[in-house]
């Protein structure tokens, strides 16, 4: 399984960003480009602030999805989405692409970092899970885009 923290998956998926633009259509779901560029930024903001939550969430629906979050097996089209991760409004493609370039630059520049905390909704994950999760979410939003 491929990792964010690797540095040619870092390097592939950086190249793979670069080749969305505003006219890239999707396979597949109801976001825009735009608003799936904004999407994304989210769970690696979590990972980034690596914050320590009081609250956890459905631990039935952390157990029973945790194990797909991070395998090898690609996600199926049109999951669901929290609802704090759904673009409400039409986003400024090439704002949120820059801010998204610079979080996954970031985010691979944690790539050492030891203590992780877990994850509000899916509980503990270790260093490598962490990327694994982190490249697997972009990879499927970047298929979602034919790139």
């Amino acid at each position: 399984m491929k990792s964010i923290f690797d540095e040619s998956t870092y390097k592939e998926v950086v190249d793979r960003l670069h080749k969305l633009s505003p006219a890239s259509e999707k396979l597949w779901g109801k976001m825009s480009v735009a608003q799936m560029v904004w999407h994304c930024q989210i769970p690696i903001k979590l990972a980034i602030k690596n914050k320590k939550y009081d609250k956890r969430g459905n631990l039935l629906i952390g157990w029973f999805f945790k194990k797909s979050m991070y395998n090898d097996k690609p996600w199926r089209k049109n999951l669901p989405t929290l609802p704090k991760a759904k673009a409400r409004e039409e986003k400024e493609f090439e704002v949120e692409v820059k801010i998204l370039l610079e979080l996954v630059n970031e985010l691979y520049s944690l790539r050492d970092r030891k203590d992780w905390n877990p994850h509000p909704i899916f509980g503990d994950f270790t260093p490598e899970q962490w990327g694994r999760l982190e490249y697997k979410h972009l990879d499927h939003h970047l298929r979602q885009f034919g790139v």
